[in-house]
């Protein structure tokens, strides 16, 4: 699957993995990024790069899954604001896809 790195020099700083379903529509499947990396834009970077390439692609929608705000956790608050201020919109929760201690929250976007 295609991968993408944030370097700082040669050091791996973060990663963003993307999968492609048929077409017009990929998924992000696991991103992150190094905590003291954090608010200096190379997680915008690296979505921006991966919708880029499935642009080129023709692909025409991204979607992300995540934990749903339904659930407390409030680093998961930050990772949807995150994907909230990138264009993400959420499109479906499924309550149990992941177990009924981690629901899921499906988010998408038009490239």
């Amino acid at each position: 699957m295609p991968t993408f790195l944030a370097l700082d020099s040669e050091k791996p700083i973060g990663f963003l993995t993307v999968e492609r379903y048929g077409v017009h529509s990929a998924e992000m499947l696991v991103m992150g990024v190094y905590k003291e990396y954090h608010r200096q834009g190379i997680g915008r970077r690296l979505v921006k790069t991966a919708e880029e390439y499935l642009l080129a692609l023709g692909v025409e929608y991204i979607q992300v899954k995540t934990l749903s705000d339904s659930h407390p956790d409030l680093n998961y608050t930050k990772t949807r604001e995150f994907y909230y201020a990138l264009g993400f919109r959420k499109l479906e929760e499924f309550p149990t896809l992941w177990g009924a201690a981690s629901p899921c929250l499906q988010l998408i976007k038009k490239l």
